[in-house]
């Protein structure tokens, strides 16, 4: 359809998946890959071999060993099983870093041999904030397991001069409207449309951290408040991949073009929504790598991510940024 007619349509016992006295040096060992060589068929899913990824708590905690779990909901039980922790206590996992990093943020992808660091909810707080300008300056992500978070203050924005707000706070509460369960989106719309030259309350919680951790806020990217999104996660040459909808996949590291597709579709994201989200944008590089023009990729969108209702023009440039990485023109 023409893009002008688009419509928005039971706890285990902790030592049972712990390793004693295991230090973190490098990368973990994981397991063999799932993927077949030589144009061979998968075998079934029982003799595959399982696929085993080493975890600790970011403010610190022996290493626990996870398997089995297929996306990001099925991870966090995994985590909190391995912790004897409830799920609802992890707010998003970064890898290899346990710092509070969000180039290094768990998204989609994990490599084979990522280290997996859980950070676990912290400290409560409630800020009045004077929406003096149109734009607050954050950029929301999400956990996907409904909890939205700042990714990114801008510098000299509204809220960087709030000292108390940082990156990695989760948004529980806005104006008295509890939004756990929302997705980044809506978060951010919320925010946008808030009124301006009035005050809001925005309840956050903040993840728990190690005394050798306390450090000052970071704006959750390079000077200017923009990010690099140059950090590529993982060393191994394959990954697993995570999807909101259907099973987990072994693939290949992504390609050059799809690095360069997937940073600058994020980039159009935050441009236009306020969100980033590096699964979402590699799902959108997906659906447009072999359409043929723009009216065909907009109804590829609708099917496989109705939920957003993306502006036309939006559409429009994400159809051009796939077609320039493909080109090579960035």
């Amino acid at each position: 359809m023409p893009l002008g007619l688009r419509k928005k349509k039971n706890k285990s016992k902790e030592s049972s998946n712990l390793v004693e006295n295991e230090e973190v040096s490098g990368h973990a060992g994981v397991g063999k890959s799932a993927v077949n060589g030589g144009g061979l068929p998968a075998p079934p899913a029982n003799m595959r071999p399982k696929l085993v990824f080493h975890t600790q708590l970011a403010h610190g905690s022996p290493t626990g060993r996870i398997e089995g779990f297929t996306n990001v909901k099925e991870l966090y039980g995994k985590i909190a099983e391995a912790f004897n922790l409830h799920p609802d206590e992890i707010l998003f996992c970064t890898l290899n870093t346990h710092k509070i990093d969000m180039e290094k943020l768990l998204g989609g992808q994990i490599g084979l041999e990522d280290f997996i660091f859980a950070h676990i909810k912290g400290l409560k707080k409630e800020v009045e904030v004077y929406k003096a300008e149109e734009a607050l300056g954050l950029t929301i992500t999400d956990n996907g397991a409904g909890y939205a978070f700042i990714k990114r203050i801008k510098e000299g924005s509204v809220v960087d001069r709030v000292k108390v707000i940082c990156v990695g706070d989760h948004v529980e509460c806005i104006n008295g409207k509890n939004i756990v369960g929302m997705r980044h989106f809506e978060v951010a719309r919320m925010l946008k449309e808030l009124p301006k030259d009035q005050s809001f309350t925005i309840k956050l919680v903040e993840s728990m951290k190690a005394f050798e951790m306390l450090e000052p806020r970071s704006r959750g990217g390079g000077g200017g408040g923009k990010s690099s999104g140059d950090g590529k996660i993982g060393t191994g040459r394959e990954t697993l991949r995570l999807r909101s909808k259907g099973p987990a996949t072994v693939e290949e590291m992504p390609s050059e073009f799809e690095e360069k597709a997937v940073k600058k579709v994020d980039d159009l994201l935050e441009s236009y929504m306020g969100i980033r989200d590096t699964e979402l944008a590699a799902t959108m590089v997906e659906v447009g790598r072999d359409k043929k023009n723009p009216d065909e990729f907009a109804m590829a969108l609708d099917k496989a991510l109705g939920d957003f209702a993306f502006p036309d023009e939006f559409v429009f440039d994400v159809w051009g940024a796939i077609g320039d990485a493909k080109q090579g023109r960035f």
